[in-house]
């Protein structure tokens, strides 16, 4: 059991918003590199701008979902990203060959074997599990059932989907993750934080 979960701002969209969030306590930010999402950032310099305010002790990952090699390789030259989120169907091997720290997201799709998941997955730094929801990536604001998240996994398991602040804490009582990652819980909007929100949600992960 880990004695502190990790915390993870996902969606961040403006360099204003990074600053704030690592001076509210999270462990890492989540820039996202997919057009279709609301919380995007295509703009590589924005997107750099982001990653360069959260200082050098908060982690910076950068989210893709099913992108060509050339699209991710032209972020990492340009964006000083920590590890890359890779949330579609990309293969074990095509995550690895970027040779930069990474995590692969699983929806849990009732009948997944999870076990293989995390065998297939064996080189990732982290499993990110999220809700899943025909058609879309992630983002969808809702919870899964947390009974099913492994206990004994060997590979850090990084929980998501339709966390809040007053969720939070019975989902780390529950699961005992790495880390929790949120995003839509602690917004106004897409793509808009409530900083209200992400320091009452950091709060109570910490507190756990």
């Amino acid at each position: 059991m880990n004695l502190r979960s990790r915390v993870k701002i996902c969606g961040i969209t403006s360099p204003e918003q990074a600053a704030s969030v690592a001076q509210a306590g999270a462990d890492a930010i989540g820039i996202v590199f997919y057009a279709p999402s609301p919380r995007s950032v295509m703009d590589v310099s924005l997107a750099a701008e982001i990653a360069n305010a959260v200082g050098p002790f908060v982690s910076v990952v950068g989210l893709f979902v099913d992108a060509d090699r050339t699209a991710i390789e032209s972020v990492l030259n340009r964006v000083p990203l920590s590890c890359i989120q890779f949330h579609g169907n990309e293969s074990a091997d095509f995550c690895s060959s970027f040779h930069r720290p990474f995590i692969k997201a699983v929806r849990m799709k009732p009948g997944l074997a999870l076990n293989d998941v995390l065998v297939t997955y064996k080189h990732a730094q982290g499993i990110l599990l999220d809700t899943y929801v025909k058609g879309v990536p992630g983002g969808t604001g809702e919870a899964f059932n947390w009974a099913l998240v492994p206990k004994d996994s060997q590979i850090p398991i990084i929980l998501a989907g339709g966390l809040t602040a007053d969720n939070v804490g019975a989902a780390i009582t529950t699961t005992s993750p790495y880390g929790v990652d949120v995003s839509g819980g602690v917004e106004v909007s897409p793509g808009i934080k409530d900083l209200n929100k992400v320091h009452a949600f950091i709060r109570n992960a910490k507190s756990e």
